[in-house]
């Protein structure tokens, strides 16, 4: 039986691996999950998989749900219980599903403990990628990353003692609700359209960076990261149908691809599995209907593309800085108060605006953050 401590439990990541673990109860446990503010979602977890602890980061909301006392999980609030928490000796899996910049502290305390982490918090390794891959290797932990392309690699790789035989690797993007639209013609474009992805449910983070084509090149600089490869061996290549979610191809000729349809559950069940793989429920590709299509990124989004390359390359605060403005400006569209095509308004000019500088620890990320953070914000205030 393998406990699992479940990093940011109520978004859509969370419930696929709750979705894997009830599927599997004989070999899988939830023995813990962190969440932010969402109560009442935490409640009906621990109702139906009796967590022995329950994280919350919103006080207040701790506070509520220990007034209410209609739970039997031991709740915890504050850094320290989260850092006690991740450091159980309990626990044998740590997935890190937090969204954003915030699961950082989260992640790079998991990276330090010597268990298993299944990563899908890519910002974390957009803005910290070297020190907590170093952390990893130090402590011997293992991360194993749970988003669909990145755990397509992972599996196309499976096997293959070093990466010395790549010559590519192609991670695919669906193109979002916006593809084959020119930057142009998205000028007024609501949130509401921007939201509705065809292909996946997720939060709305991810779905606004799947429609901006953010969330593709925060994946270019997570496998430079993960794969320890350059970016010149990564191409992004748009693919509307998301089966096909990423493709090795190495210096002999052979290609090697992951196909699935697009559900969550499946690179999860995957990262959780031990010797033999898990059941999972899923809906099954129909070869004998299948008709696939692939085509180039889009042009007038190439200056997006090149800035995550300059990332990839430069490493240090540029990943910070890219991270933070697009955060930012996500925030700020959701909220109505820039466009569409402001997004990578806000985007280039920070990142042309904020100077680069060295990065050493943990602290210095926060810092880098904070000063990226503000200067994104001054570049809303001036278009908005």
């Amino acid at each position: 039986m393998k406990n699992i401590l479940l990093l940011g439990a109520t978004g859509s990541i969370g419930d696929s691996v709750l979705s894997v673990i009830e599927q599997n109860q004989q070999s899988l446990n939830l023995y813990a999950i962190t969440l932010d503010s969402n109560t009442s979602k935490a409640k009906d977890i621990s109702e139906s998989f009796t967590p022995e602890y329950i994280h919350i980061n919103n006080e207040k909301s701790f506070n509520k749900i220990k007034e209410d006392n209609e739970i039997n999980s031991k709740v915890l609030n504050g850094s320290s219980d989260l850092s006690a928490l991740i450091n159980d000796d309990n626990i044998d899996i740590i997935v890190s599903a937090i969204t954003g910049f915030a699961g950082l502290e989260a992640t790079a305390i998991a990276s330090k403990t010597g268990k298993t982490i299944l990563l899908a918090n890519k910002e974390s390794i957009v803005a910290a990628g070297e020190l907590i891959l170093l952390s990893a290797k130090l402590s011997g932990t293992t991360i194993i990353p749970i988003d669909s392309e990145h755990n397509a690699i992972f599996q196309c790789l499976a096997g293959e003692k070093n990466t010395d035989d790549v010559s590519k690797i192609i991670i695919t993007a669906s193109g979002g609700p916006f593809l084959n639209k020119s930057l142009s013609s998205l000028k007024g474009v609501t949130k509401e359209q921007a939201l509705k992805h065809p292909n996946w449910s997720m939060g709305s983070k991810i779905s606004i960076d799947s429609a901006t084509l953010v969330n593709k090149c925060l994946e270019l600089i997570e496998a430079k990261y993960l794969f320890g490869l350059d970016e010149q061996f990564f191409e992004l290549v748009i693919h509307p149908q998301s089966i096909v979610h990423s493709i090795v191809s190495y210096r002999d000729g052979s290609s090697i691809c992951q196909m699935s349809n697009p559900d969550m559950t499946v690179p999860i069940a995957h990262a959780l599995s031990d010797s033999r793989r898990l059941k999972n429920n899923f809906d099954a590709i129909d070869f004998s209907s299948l008709s696939l299509t692939f085509n180039e990124f889009p042009e007038d989004r190439k200056k997006l593309e090149n800035i995550a390359r300059e990332v990839c390359k430069n490493g240090n605060s540029s990943g910070i800085i890219f991270n933070a403005a697009n955060e930012i400006a996500v925030k700020n569209f959701l909220e109505d108060k820039i466009s569409f095509n402001q997004i990578y308004d806000v985007i280039y000019r920070t990142f042309e605006a904020t100077p680069m500088s060295n990065i050493t620890d943990i602290e210095s990320i926060y810092e880098k953050d904070i000063e990226s953070r503000m200067e994104a914000k001054k570049v809303v205030k001036s278009i908005s």
